[in-house]
């Protein structure tokens, strides 16, 4: 008799992986360098910018690569180990070598003014959005929703 027990966090982390690999061609083929682990992210919309934090603890800042793209962000690197040469490790939770994320953002974003400060094992990018999707306004006319409203929705989507 076999005995399996389910793991929701290798399934969770699979499932972190598959999700990276669909946007992995967002970004150059020198990227695609085989990854240990994944780091944690936040995507936050703050109006007319967007704010990515990356949780690294333990990295440091010149082992990070930041690579923006109009539709993603991808973010790579390297944590090192650190055990001196007579000492052994026991038992390990904190993961080390290469890391990359590609973070596939909702909106355009101008990815030659991005902005990135890093503070306590947190980077945090911020994503200015393109113009066109900042300030999208669409003129609705009441008057002719009344009457006809399909006429009322073609008028402000001609307004865009």
């Amino acid at each position: 008799m076999i005995v399996r027990y389910w793991q929701p966090l290798r399934e969770v982390e699979s499932l972190h992986r598959q999700l990276d690999s669909i946007f992995e061609d967002v970004t150059p083929a020198d990227m695609n360098v085989k990854t240990t682990w994944t780091p944690a992210v936040n995507l936050i919309d703050q109006g007319d910018r967007l704010l990515l934090q990356v949780q690294l603890p333990g990295v440091k800042a010149e082992e990070i690569d930041i690579q923006a793209s109009r539709e993603a962000v991808a973010i790579s690197g390297q944590r090192q180990l650190q055990i001196a040469a007579d000492q052994r490790l026991l038992h390990a939770e904190l993961r080390s070598g290469t890391f990359r994320r590609v973070v596939p953002v909702p909106v355009a974003i101008q990815n030659t003014q991005v902005a990135a400060s890093f503070d306590n094992g947190i980077l945090t990018l911020t994503l200015p959005k393109v113009e066109a999707a900042r300030h999208r306004v669409v003129k609705v006319n009441v008057a002719q929703l009344q009457a006809d409203p399909a006429a009322a929705i073609a008028d402000g989507a001609a307004a865009e």
